[in-house]
C-alpha cells in the first residue's frame, strides 16, 4: 500500500463528526508517531509532513551515515553502502532522509493504526461534546423524542447527540410519541468512559425559572428577578419575584392580563398551579405570603436548635387552616421550601371545648391522624363539622376510615357532655 490520500478518505467521517481539518491534521501526525514509535522504538527522528491543501502526507526518516560494520541503532543509523544506494555520493557523517512508505509499517500496523485513528476523532468529538453541554448546564433546550424506555425517553437535538429524560425528571403527567419536541434544561453533563452522558430535567426548579425568562420579557432582561422557587413538578409550584423599579408590579407583570403571561408557562408543565407572590427580606411577612392563600395572622420564629430546620409557628382563624395546609399538604409543604422554614400551623382562638386530633392517637392510627391534619382538619370538631363525601375527597382515606373515626370523636363528646 503507497502513501494515499488518507485525509480525504476520512473527509465524509470529518464533515459528520464537525471536526475542522487542521484537528484532522493534528490526529493524524499523533496517530502515526505513535504507529512509527511501536514499529521503530523512537519516532523522534522522523519528519511527518501533512500537506491540508493537496491532502496528502508524507514521511520522512533521518538516519546518520556510519562506516559499514559499525551499525549499532538501525533507526538512527545507516551504513555507508545503504546509504549509496540511495543516494552514490554519500559519506560517513552526513544525514540520509528517507522516505517511509505506508506500506512499510506492515498490514497489521496500518489496519491498527485506522482504528486507532477512527477512535481518536471519536474521542476529539466527546470531548468537545462534554464541553459544549457542559457550558449549557442548567439552560433551556429542547430536543426530540427518538425512543422511549420505560424508565427513560432517549431525546436527540438537531445536530444528533443524545439527551437523556430519566423518568424521575419528567413530570407525572408527561406523555410522549416519537417525534415530540420536548424542553426542559441541561441537569447535569458527566463523562462515563469517553462519552458524555447528557442528562435532561423537567422536573428541576431552574426549569421553571427558565421558562420564566423566556416567557415574561422583564424577567429576561433584569427587570425582575425570580428570587425562590418551589415546585411539586406537576401539581403545584410557588415562585418568589420581586423588582428593584418600584414602577413595576413583579407579580402582576408575571401572571399578566387574566393569566395570559403565565398560561403558557402552565400549560407547558402539565397544567402546574402556580403561585407567584411577591419577595421581601422580612421574615415574617415573606412566610405569611407563602402560605397563600390562606390568611395569616401572626407569626412566630421560635429559636433554632442545633442540627435542626428553622421552625416557624403560623397563626391562623380555624376556617383559613385548610387553606394553608392544602390538600394532601401541598401548601404548607411548598410554603417551607420556598421560606427555609419548617412551618407549624396554629388555630387561634382554638374552642376551649375543642381536642386536638393527636390527642386521640391511642385510639386512632397516626396516619389516619396525619392524613387529617394535611388536609387541614387538625381537631375534633373540624372533622365533626363535614360530611363524609367531602373529607373522603380531601384526605383520600376510604368512607368506612373516616366514618369510623367520625364515630370514635363523637362518642368522645357523648361522654363528656
Amino acid at each position: 500500500m503507497e502513501n494515499i490520500d488518507l485525509i480525504e478518505s476520512f473527509s465524509e467521517f470529518k464533515d459528520d463528526k464537525r471536526i475542522d481539518r487542521v484537528t484532522l491534521m493534528s490526529i493524524l501526525e499523533e496517530v502515526f508517531r505513535a504507529a512509527l514509535k511501536r514499529k521503530y522504538g523512537s519516532d523522534a527522528n522522523f519528519d511527518i509532513i501533512i500537506n491540508p491543501d493537496k491532502g496528502d502526507l508524507e514521511i520522512w526518516r533521518n538516519r546518520v551515515v556510519v562506516e559499514d560494520g559499525e551499525v549499532e541503532d538501525p533507526n538512527e543509523e545507516i551504513s555507508l553502502s545503504d546509504a549509496r544506494k540511495i543516494e552514490p555520493d554519500f559519506e560517513v557523517g552526513e544525514d540520509v532522509s528517507e522516505e517511509v512508505k505506508i506500506a512499510d509499517l506492515g498490514r497489521r500496523a496500518i489496519l491498527a493504526l485506522r482504528q486507532n485513528l477512527i477512535s481518536k476523532i471519536h474521542e476529539h468529538d466527546n470531548t468537545n461534546l462534554y464541553k459544549q453541554f457542559k457550558e449549557l448546564e442548567g439552560e433551556l433546550y429542547t430536543a426530540e423524542v427518538h425512543h422511549i424506555r420505560h424508565n427513560a425517553v432517549i431525546l436527540l437535538d438537531d445536530d444528533g447527540n443524545e439527551l437523556i429524560l430519566p423518568k424521575s425528571e419528567q413530570i407525572r403527567s408527561d406523555f410522549f410519541r416519537k417525534g415530540d419536541n420536548v424542553k426542559g434544561i441541561i441537569k447535569s453533563v458527566e463523562l462515563r468512559g469517553n462519552k458524555p452522558n447528557i442528562v435532561f430535567s423537567r422536573t428541576s426548579p431552574e426549569f421553571l425559572t427558565k421558562l420564566f425568562e423566556q416567557e415574561i420579557p422583564e424577567v429576561f432582561d433584569g427587570l425582575i428577578t425570580i428570587e425562590r422557587v418551589a415546585r411539586i413538578p406537576g401539581e403545584k409550584a410557588k415562585v418568589a419575584v420581586d423588582s428593584y423599579d418600584d414602577r413595576i408590579d413583579p407579580v402582576g407583570a408575571c401572571v399578566g392580563m387574566k393569566g395570559s403571561r403565565i398560561h403558557g408557562i402552565v400549560r407547558e408543565l402539565g397544567n402546574e398551579n402556580i403561585d407567584v407572590i411577591n419577595y421581601t427580606k422580612n421574615e415574617n411577612l415573606f412566610i405569611a405570603r407563602a402560605l397563600s392563600p390562606a390568611k395569616v395572622e401572626s407569626v412566630e420564629i421560635q429559636p433554632v436548635k442545633a442540627g435542626e430546620k428553622p421552625r416557624v409557628k403560623v397563626f391562623l382563624k380555624p376556617e383559613e387552616v385548610s387553606k394553608a395546609i392544602g390538600r394532601n399538604g401541598v401548601n404548607i409543604r411548598l410554603a417551607s421550601q420556598l421560606t427555609g422554614y419548617e412551618l407549624d400551623v396554629q388555630r387561634e382562638g382554638l374552642d376551649d371545648e375543642d381536642v386536638e386530633l393527636s390527642e386521640f392517637s391511642d385510639v386512632m392510627e397516626d396516619w389516619v391522624i396525619d392524613a387529617f391534619v394535611k388536609a387541614g382538619f387538625d381537631t375534633a370538631k373540624s372533622v365533626l363539622a363535614q360530611d363524609v363525601s367531602f373529607l373522603e375527597k380531601r384526605t383520600d382515606l376510604e368512607e368506612e376510615t373516616i366514618v369510623e373515626v367520625q364515630r370514635i370523636l363523637k362518642e368522645e363528646f357523648d361522654r363528656e357532655d
